[in-house]
C-alpha cells in the first residue's frame, strides 16, 4: 500500500467517522428541538431559537478562525437554489420538532433516512446541485428498497 492509498484511506474514514457522528447527533436534535417546542410555544419558535443559536455558534467560529467575508459581488452571483439552504434547514428543524416525538426516534429517522435515499437516488442519477453523475441502477434502487424495508420494520410493534 502506498503512503497515498493510506493517507486516502484515512481521509476516507475520518470523512465516515464525521458523518456517522453527525447523524447520530441528528435524533439526539430532533427530541432536543422537540423539547425545546413544548417548552416555547411550538416548532417554528423551537427552529427559530435553534437557527438563532447555530447563527451565533457560527459568527463566533468565523471571528475566530479570522476568515474572509464574501463579497457583494460574489454573493449577488450566486444562483437562487443556492440561497435555498437555509430554508430547507429551517423546514427540517421545525418538522423534527413536531413529527419526531408523534413517531418516536427510530421510526422518525427511518422514515428520514428512507426519504434522504430516494432524493439522493434522483440527486444522483441527474448530478443535480454539484453532486457527481451516477445513474440509477439495480443495486441502487434495491438499496434505497432495503431502507425502506427498514422503515417498515421499525414501525412493527
Amino acid at each position: 500500500m502506498t503512503a497515498s492509498t493510506k493517507a486516502t484511506m484515512d481521509t476516507l474514514t475520518l470523512f465516515i467517522v464525521i458523518t456517522l457522528a453527525a447523524g447520530a447527533m441528528m435524533p439526539l436534535q430532533a427530541g432536543i428541538n422537540a423539547q425545546l417546542a413544548a417548552n416555547t410555544g411550538g416548532a417554528i419558535w423551537a427552529a427559530f431559537i435553534s437557527f438563532g443559536v447555530g447563527t451565533l455558534v457560527l459568527a463566533l467560529y468565523l471571528l475566530l478562525t479570522r476568515q474572509g467575508v464574501p463579497s457583494a459581488g460574489a454573493l449577488a452571483a450566486l444562483p437562487w437554489w443556492q440561497w435555498s439552504g437555509g430554508l430547507l434547514g429551517a423546514f427540517f428543524v421545525a418538522v423534527a420538532a413536531f413529527v419526531a416525538p408523534q413517531l418516536g426516534a427510530a421510526a422518525f429517522i427511518g422514515f428520514l433516512v428512507a426519504g434522504q435515499m430516494l432524493a439522493s437516488l434522483l440527486l444522483d442519477h441527474q448530478g443535480w446541485v454539484g453532486y457527481l453523475q451516477k445513474e440509477i441502477n439495480p443495486y441502487r434502487i434495491a438499496g434505497a428498497l432495503l431502507v425502506i424495508g427498514g422503515v417498515v420494520l421499525i414501525r412493527r410493534n
